[in-house]
């Protein structure tokens, strides 16, 4: 706890007296833990709320041959738009609606088979009044995701999804909080459903997630990753010398050793001429089938980048033999992975 101390000056009879108080106040941390334990108990209020009404808006939206309209205004609007973004990305077409620009002609992008979603934590707000009267004239399906139950919002939808707060976040329980936070809880309940009820598989993801290291993860293949790369190659027969100006002009740190037809019989890294060194004077009679290591990891080009990625981790190794049905293709590298931003 802080203690603030504030001295007031009393003048009575040309006589000054001063009285010290003691005021108490929360510190940054107590203030950040009471805001995150009150969000969680509003969270936690949600699971009562997931009843028949959230089931049946589930499954109009999922049986609707239109988009999603979201609306809101103020914070609720921003909201809307995340759950506009969260639908979108998991396969169900929606679009963001702001309250006050739909009553001002936006109202017109709302098709006659689109279902309307519309966030209030109040119900009341005049452009929110306005909107459910014309959506109701359009005759869409208003689905209400509302904090309020006895609401103009709440009464006037054909669904109604209950997102009721007993408390904001904000001291003063103005500011909202709790309530977009139960908001976004309940918008994100709708897109897992929604996800889940149309087999929305990771290669569905992947495809509306082409950008970024995440996109990356899901579409990438070891193929792509190494496309640049060396092949760095030799014979067993060949020599000690020969393999060790394989490994360096190809600066993969690794040189695979292959059969006249392209089949992989084993890998010699930098490692393994350090560890010869070190046993040897001499490899003057040495040949690349005497050090190989007859047992590398080999990966298919077509295998996706982040399985490439956890077979280096769980080995505990930095690269690993990429082959296809010919034989030998190349060598990827973990630092192929992490110049991608995959790792």
């Amino acid at each position: 706890m802080i203690e603030l101390r504030v001295i007031i000056t009393i003048g009575i009879r040309d006589k000054l007296y001063f009285c010290i108080f003691y005021i108490s106040m929360k510190s940054i941390q107590e203030n950040a833990i009471e805001t995150i334990q009150t969000e969680y108990k509003a969270i936690e209020g949600l699971l009562q709320y997931v009843n028949a009404d959230f089931e049946k808006a589930v499954e109009v939206i999922h049986q609707a041959k239109g988009r999603v309209v979201i609306s809101g205004i103020g914070k609720s609007a921003i909201i809307a738009q995340k759950i506009v973004a969260t639908l979108n990305s998991t396969g169900t077409p929606s679009i963001f609606l702001h309250a006050a620009d739909a009553i001002h002609g936006d109202l017109g992008m709302m098709q006659e088979n689109d279902v309307a979603i519309v966030i209030s934590k109040s119900g009341e707000s005049p452009e929110i009044k306005m909107l459910v009267s014309l959506i109701k004239n359009f005759g869409n399906t208003l689905i209400g995701l509302c904090g309020n139950m006895k609401s103009n919002l709440a009464i006037q939808s054909d669904i109604v999804i209950n997102s009721t707060v007993e408390v904001e976040a904000c001291p003063n329980n103005l500011a909202p909080t709790s309530s977009t936070t139960a908001q976004m809880v309940m918008g994100d309940a709708l897109a897992v459903c929604l996800l889940q009820l149309k087999g929305f598989s990771p290669s569905d993801f992947a495809r509306y997630h082409p950008g970024g290291a995440l996109g990356k993860q899901l579409y990438m293949r070891v193929h792509d990753l190494i496309a640049n790369n060396a092949k760095p190659h030799i014979q067993k027969q060949d020599s000690i010398k020969s393999v060790i100006l394989s490994i360096t002009s190809n600066r993969l740190g690794s040189t695979v050793v292959v059969d006249e037809n392209n089949q992989v019989l084993g890998i010699i890294t930098d490692g393994d001429i350090r560890r010869m060194l070190e046993k040897i004077d001499s490899f003057a009679n040495l040949h690349a089938v005497d050090i190989m290591n007859t047992s590398p990891k080999l990966i298919s080009e077509e295998e996706s980048a982040v399985n490439a990625m956890k077979l280096l981790r769980d080995e505990k190794i930095n690269q690993l033999v990429v082959i296809n049905d010919n034989g030998y293709v190349g060598i990827l590298h973990i630092n192929d992975l992490i110049r991608e931003g995959i790792i």
